[in-house]
């Protein structure tokens, strides 16, 4: 899979906030949408038919099997969690209390396999589920998003997930999207799936991340004067991921800049 996949929490006030989300991405960011709110498991769910009304970008319920594709958003259904293995959906019954109360959390520790192509978002919601899921995707290299607090109806999904201190954006779901469109053509993300599956080939029109072995030597020079460790010794894959992942969430292009 060498395309980003985002996954998104929420429980109440989630339809808002999902809504505004969707209608600020352009169908064609080259990402897949994982959508998964709290619902009621006694009852059937009309959020495919309602969001589908606010975006052009396909919409559907998640299926046990799906391959999933970019340019989609894929809805849990109720009464189920949600993990993507390889690149196929798996849903599972909500048997025990955790599975109830931790969908997102669940979503979130089967993304982190795709390290850094994986991009988490906690939207409105009550309760905490979400904040042990963002660390664990943050520790593989993810990229973290949450709902800034005057915007969405229920904070306490989102102030969970800040007190982590995992968050690398707090932004409105408008401008989370727009945020997303434009991380979706940065070279870090593609070069993501590489970097995760051990490949030695990055996509054709990325450029390389360390342009040459002197800036890389650069760097390492910089780390050892600040703070005493050589990481010259390093597993370079790792390194790569956790440059690339910094640069991506500050905008940098280059290590030269």
């Amino acid at each position: 899979m060498s395309f980003p996949v985002v996954g998104i929490g929420a429980s109440a006030g989630g339809l808002e906030a999902f809504s505004e989300l969707l209608t600020n991405l352009p169908v064609n960011t080259g990402m897949a949408y994982l959508l998964v709110q709290h619902l009621d498991p006694t009852h059937n769910s009309f959020l495919v038919e309602i969001l589908a009304k606010q975006t052009r970008i396909p919409i559907e319920q998640a299926r046990e099997g799906i391959e999933v594709s970019p340019n989609h958003v894929y809805v849990l259904p109720p009464n189920s969690t949600l993990t993507l293995g390889g690149n196929r959906l798996h849903l599972a019954t909500r048997e025990t209390v955790e599975q109830r109360r931790s969908p997102v959390d669940i979503l979130f520790d089967s993304l982190a396999e795709r390290g850094p192509n994986a991009i988490g978002v906690i939207l409105s919601g009550t309760g905490s589920d979400g904040a042990k899921g963002v660390q664990i995707l943050k520790e593989a290299g993810g990229i973290i998003f949450a709902q800034e607090e005057s915007s969405a109806r229920f904070s306490g999904m989102p102030i969970s997930a800040i007190q982590t201190g995992c968050v690398d954006f707090i932004l409105s779901p408008g401008r989370i999207a727009q945020e997303l469109v434009r991380m979706g053509p940065r070279p870090y993300l593609k070069r993501g799936a590489a970097l995760t599956s051990g490949s030695e080939e990055l996509e054709a029109d990325s450029p390389p991340l360390l342009e040459n072995e002197e800036q890389f030597k650069r760097v390492f020079r910089i780390l050892r004067n600040a703070c005493g460790v050589d990481f010259a010794h390093y597993k370079r894959t790792t390194i790569q991921r956790r440059l690339s992942r910094r640069m991506a969430v500050h905008q940098i292009e280059s290590l030269a800049t």
